[in-house]
Parts: structure tokens; C-alpha cells; sequence
């Protein structure tokens, strides 16, 4: 790409700061460099039209984890950093909700609810028992019982008579969100381009050389917040981890409202106005969803289309009316990674499928390295 004076000089000259995802992470990260360096030049190159990985492609849950997931974290994290990770989630959400507003985010507190299968029958039965001492680890966050038992009201099938809900967990719309954010961006100065892949990196003395599928130019700093495409640059410790999602049309009568959690968080559905958007099934095929292609499986779909006709949605007609997939990042543990790499290159990835809690947070802790 050849490139003119003009543009050399007002996109590419003098960088201070270019940061690499333009998805919540990277967006948070260039709104904080921001506040704490007014004058400072900042880019955020993006390889999509839109936010590549999961920011604009989630479910949408504001929510920091089922009794089932955290049961399976208590496993192989200690109570302490299980807490710290809950007490991280909740700080993103309420970070994010400070800075757009309810309103325009649309978030709506209907709760959160974990179903359980009837052929689950040990696992629910571990998940009541444990309900007390898991309400007992997260009281000092919530001052008050998170999980309660519940009768299903909603007519599922195939399930237990209760399920376990969460008065906490809310639900977003996170296109509406991805846009307020982009906006925020321009209204600040933060320049994005978009369809710019970083295909090499070389630190200098003082900058990086930074050369992409377009150009070649230094940056003072440069921040990674590529999350599930993130493994190469973190030498394994984030792994992909793709999400296949399908929405159906408008439902007559719907009476489903919620955030939902299904077969141990790997499945789970929300209403969308009259609509239910249902994703998930990685567990089908560990092997097949590491990746970073953004395809659907007929395993995957045409198990979440039978989970909704016997399970979800037993007692309504209803058609899909489009289906896609994101990219998340996970790895062994569930902590973020948030460190500089070497003297002038930072990253902020491995959100472990809870972006939209966690990002805004991750982002302004990238941010706060420099």
C-alpha cells in the first residue's frame, strides 16, 4: 500500500501508543491510555470490518459465573483466587455499566439460572449440596446468598423440578455496546483502522517497528488485546476456544426471560425480546473448537437445535433464523493474563469466556502498565 504525505504524517508519524483488537479489551485500554496521556497519539489497528474475536459475536450475559463452573474452579484454583476472579468480573461489569449506562447498553437484571439434566442426577445433586459453602465463599463480594433454589416456572423439559438462580446476573445487548464504545473512541481522538492484520513485530531502542498486511511503521508502545488469537504471542498459554451461536425468529407468546445455564455453563440461552439466542456445545468436540475459523459444525448445530425442541422450547413452534460463531480465549487457568512482554510490548488477553464481565477491566489494567 502506498501511502501519501498526508497520511503518513496525520495516521502514522510520531505514534505513542498502537494497540492491537478494537474489541472491549483494546477499546478500555485506549480509553484509559487516554485519560492518563491526553495529548498522546493512539491507533487501534483491527484485521475485521467489525471486532474479529467474540466482543460484537457473545451471548451477551452479564454474568460472573454459574454454581456449576465455580464448583469446577474450586478444582483447580484455591478459594482466594477464585474470589479474586469473581470480585474482577463483577468490577468489569459494574465498570462498564458506569461508562455507557444501563440504557444504552440495554442491560436488564433478570437473573441468572442454572438447569440441570435429569440424567446429570450426581452433578445436581453435588451442585445442592455445595450450594451453602459456595454462598459462604462469595458472601464477603455480595454480603447476601447468591444462589437460591428455585421451582422452573418456565415449562423446560427433561430437567430437575429446581433450578438454582442468581439474582445478580443481568443480560446485555452487545451490539448496542460495541457501538457506544466505537463512538466513545472517535469522540476522544483514538484512530481505528480496520482490516489491518499485524503480521510482524521488532523492537527497537526505544519503539517498535510494527509491520501489518498494509504498513510498516514505529509505535512507542504496542498492546496486545488479540485474546483468543493470542496463543502464538503467548507461547500457548491462551488456546482458542470457538463459540457456535443461533437465534430464532420471533416466538408468539414467548415467556422466557433470563440468562441461562445448561449442562455445566457448556450451553447457554437468553431471551432476546421474543426471541431466544442459544449457543455452546464445545464439549461435542474439544479438538474441532480450538480454532480461530469463524464456521459452524452440523454435530454442534444440530444438537443445539435438539436441545431446544426437547428441552427449551418443548411447548413452542419456532424456526432459526441465522446462526454464527466467536473466538474466545481460555487457557489452564482462568486469570487473565495481563503483563509486559518486554521493554515496549504489553498484552492483555485470556479472558476465559467472561469478556463481557471482565474486559473493561483487563483493558484499563493493560492500560495502567504503562
Amino acid at each position: 500500500m502506498q501511502l501519501s504525505y498526508w497520511e503518513l504524517k496525520n495516521w502514522f508519524s510520531k505514534v505513542d501508543y498502537t494497540i492491537v483488537g478494537s474489541g472491549i479489551v483494546g477499546i478500555h485500554c485506549a480509553l484509559q491510555l487516554r485519560e492518563k496521556f491526553p495529548t498522546s497519539k493512539i491507533i487501534i489497528l483491527e484485521k475485521g470490518i467489525l471486532p474479529q474475536g467474540a466482543s460484537t459475536k457473545n451471548a451477551g450475559f452479564a454474568c460472573f459465573g454459574s454454581i456449576s463452573e465455580i464448583i469446577d474452579d474450586l478444582k483447580s484454583h484455591s478459594e482466594e483466587e477464585v474470589i479474586q476472579l469473581v470480585q474482577k468480573r463483577i468490577s468489569g461489569l459494574k465498570l462498564l455499566r458506569n461508562r455507557l449506562g444501563d440504557s444504552v447498553i440495554d442491560f436488564k437484571p433478570y437473573g441468572g439460572y442454572e438447569l440441570f439434566l435429569q440424567k446429570d442426577e450426581s452433578f445436581f445433586n453435588e451442585c445442592l449440596q455445595k450450594l451453602p459453602f459456595i454462598n459462604d465463599v462469595l458472601r464477603p463480594i455480595f454480603k447476601t446468598d447468591v444462589f437460591v433454589k428455585e421451582v422452573d416456572r418456565f415449562n423446560f423439559k427433561d430437567i430437575f423440578e429446581y433450578l438454582i438462580f442468581n439474582p445478580f446476573e443481568g443480560q446485555i445487548d452487545t451490539g448496542n455496546m460495541i457501538q457506544a464504545l466505537l463512538k466513545e473512541v472517535a469522540s476522544k481522538n483514538i484512530l481505528i483502522l480496520n482490516q489491518q492484520n499485524v503480521t510482524n513485530y521488532q523492537e527497537l531502542d526505544n519503539q517498535v517497528e510494527v509491520v501489518t498486511n498494509e504498513i510498516t511503521f514505529k509505535t512507542n508502545k504496542l498492546l496486545f488485546a488479540t485474546n483468543g488469537f493470542a496463543g502464538e504471542l503467548t507461547q500457548g498459554k491462551v488456546q482458542p476456544a470457538r463459540a457456535q451461536v443461533l437465534i430464532t425468529k420471533p416466538i408468539h407468546n414467548l415467556d422466557i426471560k433470563g440468562t441461562f445455564h445448561l449442562d455445566q455453563g457448556y450451553y447457554y440461552f437468553r431471551n432476546i425480546e421474543n426471541r431466544i439466542l442459544f449457543g455452546g456445545g464445545r464439549n461435542l468436540d474439544f479438538e474441532g473448537e480450538t480454532t480461530t475459523e469463524l464456521h459452524q459444525t452440523k454435530i454442534i448445530q444440530d444438537k443445539l437445535e435438539e436441545l431446544l425442541k426437547t428441552v427449551i422450547l418443548p411447548n413452542y413452534q419456532f424456526e432459526v433464523e441465522h446462526r454464527w460463531s466467536g473466538i474466545m480465549g481460555v487457557g489452564n487457568y482462568k486469570s487473565p493474563i495481563v503483563e509486559q512482554m518486554s521493554q515496549n510490548v504489553y498484552c492483555g488477553v485470556r479472558l476465559g469466556g467472561m469478556g463481557v464481565a471482565i474486559g473493561s477491566l483487563i483493558g484499563k489494567e493493560l492500560a495502567d502498565l504503562i
